[in-house]
């Protein structure tokens, strides 16, 4: 019994630990190199450089790949894990989606909020980065 739940269960949940982590240091290496070089830490700083624009860009970019990897760790374990109920893949779309849609107006409302209350202390962002303070 416990030969089973190590393959079905605990050796996929590595494996797919050890792949995040790999892409994950990989990604903090290549922005490491890019800073080290000069260069931005975005292809896009200098369209969206600054501001709101760049912000959400982001944002949405983050919250749409998060998206779409939930779908395919989804999907994969789906197909070559467990093959659980007919409504299993269907949910897992719909379930994610709300869970985005409920989950980034939140996190947007409360950014707003927070540089709203910032700009009405006369903190900026300059200031906070610099250790400085502006009130």
């Amino acid at each position: 019994m416990s030969s089973h739940l190590i393959r079905s269960d605990l050796l996929p949940v590595a494996v797919g630990y050890a792949i995040l982590m790999v892409v994950l240091g990989t990604g903090l290496w290549a922005a490491r190199r890019r800073v080290a070089s000069g260069q931005p830490l975005t292809r896009y700083a200098g369209r969206l450089d600054r501001g709101w624009p760049a912000f959400l860009y982001h944002v949405l970019a983050d919250a749409l790949g998060g998206y779409l990897l939930l779908a395919v760790v989804v999907v994969l374990y789906y197909y070559f894990v467990a093959r659980v109920g007919s409504n299993f893949l269907d949910s897992e779309f719909s379930g994610a989606a709300l869970l985005l849609a409920i989950a980034l107006p939140v996190y947007l409302a409360a950014t707003w909020l927070r540089e709203r209350r910032a700009v009405s202390k006369g903190d900026s962002r300059e200031d906070q980065g610099n250790g400085r303070s502006g009130a």
